[in-house]
C-alpha cells in the first residue's frame, strides 16, 4: 500500500511538474545565467539580462582599463557562483584578461573569514582589480576588512549589479570604496508609479494585506492592539502621508516589474486578436490556454516600456543587455557619491574622462601581471598564466618579430637601433684617406719613381760598361718586375670591382715572379759557369743574353699559365662578406667589399713566387765565394737573404691576424708592404750602386781588359783557396800558393772597376 501510495504521489508530482513546466513565467529581477538554457526551463523569460551580460560588460571595463590580471569574490550561491564563472568563462575566450584567484564567501562566514579573504587577495598583489558578485552584506564587510587592515586605495573593486549604486554597502568606508565601478541595468523612475504609491493610504488600499505592515515600518508607528511592531511606539493616526512623513525613494525594480506585467499582456492581447477576433471577453478558443503557444506570443512581444526603452527578447527569453556604470568618486568639498560614467548596450560606452580613482587623480592605476615589455623585447609567458611573461630582449641577430617571437635576420642584415626591425650592414672598404692605405701607398709612390728614374738612367746610358755589365737585357726584366710589385699597391686598395679584382690577380703573384725568375735565372747562370770551370774550360750552354731570356720567360709562364686557369676556373668578381665582420654584437658588424679571393687563393698565388725566392736564395748560398769582382752573385745572395726575412715576418702577421677586427686593412697593409719591401731591396742593392756610378763618378763607368773564360775560373779558383788556407794559418796571414795564369790582368790600380767580363762571353 505504501508502494503503491509512493507511486501514486510520484505519478501526481510527474504530472504536476509537467504541467507547470509548460506555463510561461516573465521574471523581473532573475539574472542567473543558467535560467538562458533553453533545454531545461525553456517556458522561462526575463526583462532584466542575464548576467552574463553583465559579466561581458564587467569583462569590457577591465579591458578598456587595460587591466589584464584581476581576481574574483563570490557570495556562495547561484547569483554569486554563477555569475563569477560566466566572468571567468568569457574572460578565457577573450584571452587578454587572466584571473590571479577566486574567493568565495560562505553563507554563513566565520569570525575573520572576511580578514582571510583580504589576506588571500594580498597573495597575488599585482591583481589589484577585484571582480565582485556578492550580496549588499558581504560587499560591505569586504570593505570594511579592508580599511581595518589598512588597505585603503590598493584594491580597485568593480561590483555586480548588487552594488549598484547602493549607498548602504559604502557607508563609514566612503575611503576605501572610493574609485569603485559598479554596473547597474539600465533603468529609469516611473513617475506615474510615484503619483500613484504616494496618494495610498489605510483607507484607499484596503486590498493589499501587507500595506498596513508596510504602514507601521515606514511610520514607524503601531495599528492598534493586533499591531505587527511590538514595543511602546507610537500610535498610527492613518492620516501619514508617504513622501512627506517618511523617506521615499522609488524602488529600482519598478520598471522591470511594470515591463514583466505589460509583456504578459501585450502577448494575451495579441493572442486575443488572433483567437477571439470581434469576441469580447475569452473566447472558447482561449479557454483553455495552451502554454507553448502563449509562449511564442511572449516571445514575440516588441513595446515601448515605462522607461521608453524597447522591451524585446531573444530566443532564450532573455531581454537585451542594458547597463549604466558608475564610479564611486569623493573630493575635498563633498561626501562620496556615485557619478554616471558610460553605459553598455551590446558594447562599452566609456567616458574615461570623468574617471577618478584618488581625490584629482585621474591616471588609471594598474591591475596587471607584467608590465609591457620594452621596445625589441618579446614576452616569454609564464606556463599555464598567458598573462605573466618574463621580458626577453631579442639577442644577437635577431629582431622583435611579435610580441612573442624574435626572428634571425637575413644574413646581409642586423637588427636596428631599437630591435623592431632589420637594416642593412654597413659596407666598409679601404679608404684612401686611412694611415693603413697612405702609408703603402707613399711607399709604392716613391718605388715607382726610384725604378722609373733607374729605367731611364738604364736606358740613357745603355751602352756604358756599367749598364752592359749588369746585363741590360735581364735588367729590364727586372726593374720590369719590381715596377710590377710597386704597382700592385693600387688595385689592392681600390674599389673592388671586376676591373680591379682581374688586375689584382694578374699582378698579384706577376711582378715577384718576373723579378726572382731574372735572378734566378742570374744566379743559376753563375753557378753553372764556376761549376763548370772546374771539370772543363768550356763554356757552359745557354749562358748567352737570349738564353737568359728565354729561360726566364719560361719560368714567367708558369705563373702567368697558373693565372689564366684561375680565370677559367672562378672568374673574378667583387663580393661583400658578410662573415668576416660579424662579431657577437650585431652594432659592430660590418660587410666588406672585396674582391672573391680567399686567404687559400692568395697563398696559391705567391706560393711561386715564394719557390722562386727559396730557390734563388739556394742558388745564392751557393755561391757565396764567387769573388765580388765577378758578377752580382754577393748583392744578389744578400737580396734574397732579406727577402726571406720579409717574408717570414709576413706569414705570422698576415695569419695572425685572421681574427682581428681590422683583418681587411692589417693584411691588406702587410701584403702590399711586404711586397714592397721586396721590390725596394732589389732596387737598392743591385741597381742604386749602379746609377750612383753612372750619375756621379763617370769615371769608374769604364772598360777593364777582356778575361777568357778560363783565366775567371782560374782566378775565382784561386781566391777560394787562398780563402780556405787564410783560414788555416795560425795568425790569420795568407801566402800565394797559386800562380795566376798569365792571361790574368795586372794587379788593381787605385780606383775600382767594374767587372762586365761575363758580358762579353
Amino acid at each position: 500500500m505504501y508502494q503503491y501510495g509512493g507511486r501514486r504521489q510520484e505519478a501526481v508530482d510527474s504530472y504536476s511538474l509537467s504541467f507547470f513546466r509548460q506555463i510561461p513565467q516573465i521574471s523581473y529581477a532573475s539574472t542567473a545565467p543558467e535560467l538562458s538554457d533553453d533545454a531545461r526551463y525553456d517556458f522561462f523569460s526575463r526583462v532584466v539580462p542575464p548576467d552574463t551580460f553583465q559579466a561581458q560588460a564587467m569583462l569590457d571595463i577591465v579591458m578598456a582599463m587595460g587591466w589584464n590580471y584581476v581576481s574574483t569574490l563570490a557570495s556562495e550561491g547561484s547569483y554569486g557562483e554563477s555569475g563569477v564563472e560566466a566572468f571567468i568563462q568569457i574572460s578565457r575566450e577573450s584571452g587578454v584578461v587572466c584571473i590571479a584567484q577566486s574567493q568565495r564567501i560562505p553563507r554563513e562566514p566565520t569570525r575573520g573569514e572576511f580578514d582571510r579573504v583580504i589576506f588571500r587577495l594580498l597573495e597575488t598583489p599585482n591583481a589589484r582589480a577585484v571582480i565582485m558578485f556578492a550580496n549588499e552584506d558581504d560587499i560591505r564587510r569586504v570593505l570594511e576588512a579592508a580599511k581595518h587592515n589598512n588597505l585603503t586605495g590598493h584594491f580597485l573593486w568593480v561590483g555586480s549589479d548588487s552594488w549598484g549604486s547602493k549607498v548602504s554597502p559604502v557607508v563609514h568606508q566612503e575611503d576605501v570604496a572610493e574609485g569603485a565601478i559598479t554596473i547597474l541595468p539600465k533603468r529609469a523612475a516611473v513617475s506615474a508609479f510615484d503619483r500613484y504609491f504616494k496618494s495610498r493610504s489605510l483607507s484607499n488600499n484596503r486590498r493589499n494585506v501587507w500595506f498596513a505592515e508596510f504602514w507601521e515600518e515606514n511610520f514607524e508607528c503601531k495599528l492598534g492592539m493586533h499591531a505587527k511592531r511590538p514595543g511602546s511606539l507610537k500610535k498610527c493616526t492613518g492620516l501619514e502621508k508617504i513622501g512627506r512623513d517618511s523617506a521615499y525613494e522609488q524602488e529600482g525594480k519598478v520598471q522591470f516589474v511594470m515591463d514583466a506585467v505589460y509583456a504578459m499582456s501585450h502577448a494575451l492581447h495579441k493572442m486575443h486578436q488572433d483567437l477571439c477576433s470581434g469576441y469580447p471577453g475569452l473566447c472558447p478558443r482561449m479557454s483553455n490556454i495552451d502554454g507553448k503557444k502563449l509562449l511564442n506570443y511572449i516571445r514575440a512581444v516588441n513595446f515601448s516600456g515605462s522607461a521608453k526603452t524597447p522591451v524585446v527578447f531573444n530566443e532564450n527569453g532573455d531581454a537585451p543587455g542594458r547597463y549604466d556604470l558608475f564610479q564611486y568618486q569623493s573630493s575635498n568639498t563633498s561626501a562620496g557619491e556615485y557619478k554616471v560614467i558610460g553605459h553598455w548596450i551590446d558594447q562599452l560606452h566609456l567616458d574615461m574622462d570623468v574617471l577618478q580613482w584618488t581625490s584629482g587623480d585621474y591616471s588609471v592605476p594598474p591591475s596587471v601581471c607584467s608590465t609591457p615589455c620594452r621596445i625589441g623585447e618579446r614576452k616569454k609567458i609564464v606556463k599555464g598564466v598567458p598573462c605573466c611573461w618574463h621580458c626577453e630582449r631579442c639577442a644577437g641577430f635577431h629582431y622583435q618579430a611579435s610580441e612573442l617571437t624574435c626572428e634571425l635576420c637575413p644574413y646581409e642584415q642586423r637588427p636596428n637601433f631599437n630591435g623592431t626591425g632589420c637594416s642593412p650592414i654597413p659596407i666598409i672598404q679601404l679608404d684612401w684617406h686611412s694611415p693603413w692605405v697612405l702609408v703603402p701607398v707613399l711607399l709604392a709612390v716613391l718605388g715607382i719613381l726610384a725604378t722609373v728614374f733607374v729605367m731611364a738612367t738604364f736606358a740613357r746610358y745603355n751602352d756604358t760598361p756599367i749598364v752592359r755589365a749588369s746585363g741590360r737585357e735581364m735588367s729590364y726584366v727586372l726593374l720590369t718586375g719590381i715596377f710590377l710589385c710597386y704597382a700592385i699597391t693600387f688595385p689592392m686598395v681600390s674599389t673592388p670591382d671586376v676591373a680591379t679584382c682581374s688586375f689584382r690577380r694578374v699582378l698579384l703573384g706577376l711582378g715577384m715572379s718576373i723579378s726572382y725568375s731574372a735572378l734566378l735565372t742570374k744566379t743559376n747562370r753563375i753557378h753553372r759557369i764556376f761549376e763548370q770551370g772546374k771539370c772543363s774550360v768550356a763554356a757552359p750552354r745557354f749562358i748567352s743574353p737570349p738564353s737568359q731570356l728565354a729561360i726566364t720567360f719560361s719560368l714567367i709562364s708558369v705563373q702567368l699559365l697558373g693565372v689564366f686557369v684561375w680565370f677559367v676556373a672562378d672568374p673574378p668578381n667583387a663580393v661583400v662578406d658578410y662573415g668576416e665582420q660579424r662579431s657577437q654584437d650585431p652594432s659592430s658588424a660590418r660587410g666588406m667589399l672585396k674582391c672573391d679571393i680567399s686567404d687559400l687563393a692568395l697563398i696559391c698565388s705567391l706560393s711561386y713566387s715564394i719557390l722562386l725566392v727559396v730557390t734563388c736564395t739556394v742558388y745564392a748560398i751557393k755561391t757565396r765565394g764567387v769573388p765580388e769582382t765577378f758578377n752580382e752573385a754577393k748583392p744578389i745572395g744578400f737580396t734574397m737573404y732579406t727577402t726571406c726575412i720579409i717574408w717570414l715576418a709576413f706569414i705570422p702577421i698576415f695569419f695572425g691576424t685572421a681574427q682581428s677586427e681590422e683583418k681587411m686593412y692589417i693584411q691588406t697593409t702587410t701584403l702590399t708592404m711586404s711586397l714592397s719591401l721586396s721590390a725596394s731591396v732589389c732596387l737598392g742593392v743591385l741597381y742604386i750602386p749602379k746609377v750612383y756610378v753612372i750619375i756621379l763618378h763617370p769615371e769608374q763607368n769604364v772598360p777593364k781588359h777582356k778575361r777568357s773564360f778560363k783565366a775567371i775560373v782560374t782566378a775565382a779558383t784561386m781566391s777560394s783557396k787562398l780563402s780556405q788556407l787564410a783560414s788555416e794559418r795560425p795568425n790569420g796571414e795568407a801566402k800565394t800558393e797559386l800562380c795566376e795564369p798569365k792571361e790574368s790582368s795586372p794587379p788593381p790600380s787605385k780606383n775600382t772597376y767594374v767587372s762586365y767580363t761575363n758580358h762579353a762571353m
